[in-house]
């Protein structure tokens, strides 16, 4: 079995950062153990609960499916590097604002899902919201809530 590392260069919520690591080291390993991002979540490990979601170059993206090498010459963002300081980022405190966080397990994926969404369409119609949700489970909810503070972080409801 080798234990060859890669070199890898990326960029995590805006720090730059260049690591080795082994080459079947996960993404979610990589933020979780090796940085000491906790928001992104282990639940499911095969890309299907959505807690481990965060956003690369863009895009939602699992990262308990990716391989960090994959993420090598990438942009990352986690729910660590929404807020500003002590400041929520606007979804962030809409999903406060209309209690959409219940347990609180799914709730970083699903603002990063959310997110993806509202940088790539920030007037969405609430099919769009759901469409955008699809894979990310809540066991705690029906996700009236979330889809609710979805729309206001758009401007599209009021609180």
């Amino acid at each position: 079995m080798s234990t060859r590392q890669k070199q890898i260069k990326l960029t995590i919520n805006g720090n730059s950062y260049e690591l080795s690591v082994k080459p079947k080291t996960l993404l979610i390993d990589l933020l979780n153990s090796g940085l000491g991002l906790t928001g992104a979540k282990r639940g499911c490990d095969c890309s299907s609960c959505g807690a481990c979601t965060v956003i690369l170059n863009g895009k939602a993206a699992k990262s308990c499916s990716i391989l960090a090498v994959q993420a090598d010459g990438k942009e990352v963002i986690t729910i660590e590097g929404l807020s500003d300081g002590a400041k929520l980022h606007p979804i962030q405190q809409a999903f406060v604002d209309n209690f959409a966080v219940q347990c609180g397990y799914c709730t970083p994926g699903m603002i990063m899902s959310a997110k993806a969404l509202l940088d790539e369409n920030p007037n969405p119609k609430e099919e769009e919201v759901k469409q955008a949700l699809r894979g990310n489970l809540c066991r705690c909810t029906g996700y009236v809530k979330i889809i609710e503070a979805i729309l206001v972080a758009a401007g599209n409801r009021t609180a």
